[in-house]
């Protein structure tokens, strides 16, 4: 059949059809959901950067690596999980399935309270040893984790959700509550800062809420729509042999996440060396670079997802139809993207500060990588590829490799030799060995041998 085949609440089958217009179908409510999310995320930098200043504007930006190195581990196995949805749909094994889901959720509601207080505890330590500067802009930071880390829950429910969405082929669902978080995220910024004056705190209690919100909303819709995966809360199933799959698929996963984040501490230690005003330079670029790329990262999952149910239906010839599709998506969106936003650079850093300072670091930043996107865009498109199939290891030390022998190098060589405004050129030398090693090992094809449906 050509058409696109639905199934039960928003799931598509995507082991028939087109796959370009399967991958673009599903792409749109990503892309869409992602610039929601990176919209809340780009609102709390410009609140915070033009309400309270360019230290509280360096400090919200400067944590974040330290929250998704924490929780990154368990989201890998939430990525992990994702796959297994994917293939067992494909498969259609409907009652292993819904127990993925069981064993999964009950491992995330046993994990999240110490996982909070963890980061509770180390915040500050962790900043302190990134060099973050003790001039006001530590304080906040440190204010601002913590309260990201107690309302933590909220954050990880809505991606576990919308990971098993996605597995299933729904990447509508979760946009919908994304967006009632979007707004409610807006308002309670401008209600925490403009109007009560609380600082980076409110910026932070207003994300929490909202990404509660979109948490509780979509666990509600999901037992209510998908009666194959509903979840009893009174005698939630766990099944030891598949959290062990989940495990196999997901550690490489986290660990990945995991060790590009203390990378990214790495770089933004050398970045927080130049002061608060460089500081707030690279975190409001780094906004609009995560903006930018976002319709290849919705591209990836799509691919991810693709691959998962065509790998469970034994469907081989359709990954790799799937694999060009998505590689020409991306290519032509990168291209096009990056030639439209590089002239504009200067206006947009101007969203985010009025300084001249933070205009010139953030124009740095963006000039550097615009150019090299394709690079990371096929690098995503074969890593993602690799996933679906149950392939963790090579995109493992493909990050690895690319981050910690390529990019983090390379930048303190580049900023010892020719300044502070070249080290961002780092980014598409580590891009080059994101590419290469998932291309290699998606042309020897061992991949076609990793699937859990056997």
């Amino acid at each position: 059949m050509s058409q696109v085949q639905k199934r039960e609440g928003g799931s598509m089958d995507m082991t028939a059809g087109s796959p370009y217009k399967l991958i673009f179908l599903f792409s749109i409510p990503l892309l869409i959901g992602n610039i929601l999310q990176q919209f809340y995320n780009m609102v709390d930098s410009i609140v915070v950067g033009n309400i309270v200043g360019a230290k509280a504007l360096a400090a919200v930006g400067t944590g974040f690596p330290i929250i998704f190195m924490l929780s990154s581990l368990f989201m890998g196995i939430g990525n992990g999980a994702t796959v297994m949805v994917s293939q067992f749909y494909g498969a259609r094994e409907f009652d292993r399935l819904r127990v993925t889901v069981t064993t999964i959720y009950k491992s995330m509601l046993i994990a999240i309270v110490p996982l909070s207080v963890l980061g509770i505890i180390i915040s500050r330590p962790l900043l302190m040893l990134m060099q973050v500067p003790d001039d006001g802009t530590l304080d906040m930071a440190v204010t601002y984790m913590i309260v990201i880390f107690v309302g933590l829950i909220g954050s990880m429910g809505y991606n576990i959700n919308a990971g098993i969405l996605q597995g299933l082929g729904d990447s509508r669902t979760s946009l919908i509550f994304l967006a009632i978080a979007t707004v409610i995220n807006v308002v309670l910024d401008l209600t925490f800062t403009a109007g009560i004056r609380m600082g980076v705190f409110g910026v932070a209690l207003a994300t929490i809420i909202a990404q509660l919100c979109s948490w509780l909303f979509g666990l509600f819709y999901i037992q209510k729509k998908y009666t194959i995966i509903r979840i009893d809360f009174h005698h939630m199933d766990f099944d030891k042999t598949l959290f062990r799959q989940a495990l196999r698929l997901g550690i490489p996963s986290g660990l990945q996440q995991m060790c590009f984040s203390v990378g990214i501490m790495v770089m933004q230690a050398l970045v927080n060396g130049y002061g608060s005003t460089f500081m707030a330079g690279f975190n409001g670029a780094n906004k609009i670079d995560s903006f930018a790329f976002m319709p290849v990262q919705s591209y990836s999952i799509a691919v991810t997802t693709y691959t998962g149910q065509n790998i469970g239906a034994h469907l081989l010839d359709r990954v790799k139809k799937g694999v060009k599709a998505g590689l020409v998506l991306s290519v032509v969106t990168c291209i096009v993207i990056g030639g439209a936003l590089y002239p504009v650079s200067d206006l947009l850093m101007r969203m985010f500060s009025s300084d001249p300072g933070v205009i010139e670091s953030g124009v740095w930043y963006l000039h550097s990588v615009l150019p090299f996107y394709v690079l990371l865009a096929a690098g995503f498109i074969f890593s993602s590829t690799l996933k679906g199939a149950g392939e963790m290891i090579v995109p493992l030390v493909s990050s690895i490799i690319g981050l910690w022998l390529a990019r983090i190098p390379s930048a303190y060589l580049l900023d010892y030799f020719f300044g502070q405004q070249y080290i961002y050129f780092s980014y598409a030398i580590g891009w080059v060995f994101g590419f290469i090693i998932p291309f290699i090992a998606y042309r020897r094809g061992k991949w076609k041998n990793k699937s859990i449906i056997k």
